[in-house]
C-alpha cells in the first residue's frame, strides 16, 4: 500500500489512519492508478470470480535465462477477481509458476493452490514481490524473506504447477485482513481458477487441484477446504494439506499474549477487523489507548520480522484503556465476539480428504484447537490424517517450534498429495481422535 503523509494523517490505500487518537476511517478518494502500476485495480472489475484482470511475466529470484535448474519454473504475475469477507468482488494478485520439468506422476499435470505463511501487512511483504528478491529490507530493522520458496521449489521439482496467492490487500490498496477465514479461503480458491485460465500452460478446467498451506497458509487452506464445495464446486480439488494452522484468532492471541515475537500479529488481526467490519471501530477506538493505536498504525506497514512498538510492548494489557488483555476486551464486547467467531475454522466440513500437521509443542499455532478441529471434521465423515509431531521440543524466538515443524511436515505433505493424485485411498486416524 502506498502511503502519503498529510499533516497528522497517513492515507494508506483508501484508508485514513490518524495519529494515535482515532482508528482507521474510510478515506474520501481511492488512489488513481499510474501507468504501469500492476497492483492498482481498474475502476471496474470484470465479472466472474477467478477472472484474470491482467497478467505479465515475472522474475523469480535465483532464476537465470537458459538455466531452468536454478529455479525450475517460468513465472507469471496475475491480478484476478476474488471476494472479500463480505462476498463482494475484490482484486487479488498472485504468481503462477509453470514448472520446467515434466510431471511424472499419474494422469495430467496437477495444480497446487499454494497459500503462503505470514509475511506481514505492508505491501512490500506481498509474496509476488518477495519472489523477485527473496529478501526485503526496510530501514531501520524491518526485514522479511520469502521462506515459502523452499516448499514451492520442492513442489516444482516434482513437475506440479503452482499458483501462489498474495491474499486480499497485500500489494493492492485494501488493508490486508490477516487471518480472515473467508477472504483468505476465497483468495486461494480463486487463484486456482485464474491459473486454469492462463493460456499455454496445459492446464484445463478439470485439472486436479491440491490446496496447500502452512501457518497462515494452513488456516487459508483449511478455510478453502471448508468453503470449496459451495464457493468453487467447479474446481477438481483432490485434497487439502493444512499445516500448522491458526484455527481461532482469539485463542491465538490469548495463547501468545506477552510474547514479543507474536505481538505484531495481534495488531495485524485488529487492523484487518477494523478495515472489514466498520461496526468494530467505535469499540476498538474506545478500548485501545494511545499506545495501542500507535502500535496498530505502525504495524500496518510492517513485514513479519519487524522491530518496533509491538515488540517493545508484547503484553496486550498495555494496549488497552482498561489495562485488560485483548481477549478480555473481546469477551465483553458482543460486536467483537461476533466478528472473531466468524474467523474460526471448524464449523463446516471439507468435502475432500485432509492432511493436518501440527507440532504438539507449537508455541505459535497451538496444538489443542487444531486437534479439536480435526476431530470435528472426522465427526462429519471427512477422512482426516492428523500428524501430531511430539518430537520437536518447545522453542521460542524467530526459529521456534512452529518454524522447525515446517520442514518435516513439508516432506510428509508432498508424499500425501502425490498419493491423492494417484487416486489412492486417503489415510485417516480419526479413530484415535475422540
Amino acid at each position: 500500500m502506498t502511503a502519503a503523509l498529510t499533516g497528522t494523517l497517513i492515507v494508506i490505500g483508501g484508508w485514513t489512519i490518524a495519529a494515535p487518537h482515532t482508528l482507521a476511517q474510510p478515506a474520501g478518494e481511492q488512489p488513481v492508478a499510474e501507468a504501469g502500476d500492476f497492483y492498482l485495480p481498474p475502476p471496474a472489475l470484470p465479472d466472474g470470480r477467478g477472472t484474470i484482470v491482467r497478467a505479465e511475466p515475472a522474475a523469480v529470484a535465483l532464476s537465470a535465462p537458459g538455466q531452468p535448474g536454478v529455479f525450475p519454473a517460468a513465472a507469471t504475475r496475475i491480478m484476478y477477481v476474488s471476494s472479500d469477507t463480505h462476498d463482494a468482488p475484490t482484486a487479488v494478485v498472485g504468481t503462477y509458476l509453470q514448472p520446467s520439468v515434466p510431471w511424472t506422476g499419474p494422469g495430467e499435470r496437477p495444480l497446487i493452490a499454494y497459500a503462503g505463511g505470514t509475511k506481514g501487512q505492508g505491501d512490500q511483504c506481498a509474496p509476488s514481490k518477495l519472489m523477485a528478491q527473496i529478501v526485503d529490507f526496510q530501514p531501520p530493522l524491518d526485514i522479511i524473506f520469502e521462506y515459502d520458496l523452499v516448499a514451492i521449489r520442492s513442489l516444482l521439482n516434482r513437475g506440479v504447477a503452482v499458483v501462489v496467492t498474495d491474499y486480499h490487500g497485500l500489494g493492492t490498496p485494501d488493508v490486508h485482513d490477516y487471518l480472515n477465514r473467508k477472504s483468505q479461503a476465497y483468495a486461494v480458491l480463486d487463484s486456482a481458477r485464474a491459473a486454469l485460465q492462463l493460456p499455454g500452460t496445459g492446464l484445463n478446467p478439470g485439472t486436479p487441484v491440491i490446496l496447500y498451506g502452512y501457518s497462515q497458509g494452513g488456516m487459508a487452506s483449511a478455510g478453502a477446504a471448508e468453503l470449496q464445495s459451495s464457493y468453487a464446486p467447479d474446481l477438481n480439488v483432490r485434497g487439502a494439506y493444512v499445516g500448522g494452522p491458526v484455527v481461532d484468532d482469539e485463542y491465538f492471541i490469548g495463547f501468545n499474549d506477552g510474547r514479543a515475537d507474536f505481538a505484531p500479529s495481534f495488531a495485524w488481526i485488529l487492523n484487518g477487523i477494523a478495515a472489514d467490519y466498520p461496526e468494530t471501530r467505535p469499540v476498538l477506538d474506545a478500548e485501545l489507548n494511545d499506545l495501542g493505536k500507535a502500535i496498530l498504525q505502525e504495524s500496518l506497514g510492517k513485514c513479519s520480522v519487524p522491530a518496533g512498538l509491538a515488540q517493545e510492548h508484547g503484553r496486550t494489557s498495555e494496549w488497552t484503556t482498561s489495562g485488560e488483555p485483548l481477549t478480555a476486551v473481546i469477551d465483553r464486547s458482543p460486536v467483537l465476539q461476533a466478528v472473531f467467531a466468524e474467523q474460526r475454522i471448524g464449523f463446516r466440513a471439507p468435502s475432500v480428504p485432509v492432511l493436518t500437521a501440527s507440532a504438539m509443542n507449537d508455541q505459535g499455532a497451538p496444538f489443542v484447537p487444531v486437534r479439536e478441529v480435526a476431530a470435528g471434521w472426522c465427526g462429519s465423515g471427512v477422512p482426516v490424517q492428523l500428524e501430531a509431531n511430539a518430537e520437536i521440543p518447545p522453542a521460542s524466538g524467530l526459529v521456534g517450534t512452529h518454524v522447525i515443524a515446517f520442514f518435516p511436515a513439508m516432506v510428509a505433505s508432498q508424499q500425501w498429495l502425490t498419493d491423492r493424485l494417484a487416486g489412492m485411498p486417503a489415510p485417516s486416524n480419526c479413530a484415535a481422535l475422540p
